[in-house]
């Protein structure tokens, strides 16, 4: 299953190819360099923004995996510890 952010960054990228490609068609009759710089700078400028939301929600999912991993280390130390621990069925 893809991921929305996953989703978001395909959406992204093709924006910034689609951009840079219409650019170049109308740079040689209309728009000049400094036009088409500045398109493909604010494409690139909305993708770090979402590539830094989409590290920020990263961060939250690998702080969670951390935690489920030490409490699973913590309940496994206890049920050695209490000899509570039996094989699996």
């Amino acid at each position: 299953m893809e991921s929305p952010h996953e989703h978001q960054q395909n959406l992204l990228l093709s924006r910034i190819i689609t951009n840079v490609v219409c650019s170049a068609k109308l740079n040689s009759s209309e728009m000049d360099t400094n036009g088409m710089q500045e398109k493909l700078n604010e494409a690139v400028v909305v993708m770090n923004k979402s590539l830094q939301d989409i590290n920020i929600q990263n961060m939250n999912v690998e702080l969670v995996a951390q935690m489920f991993k030490n409490y699973q280390s913590n309940v496994l130390f206890h049920l050695e510890a209490t000899d509570n621990l039996k094989p699996p069925n």
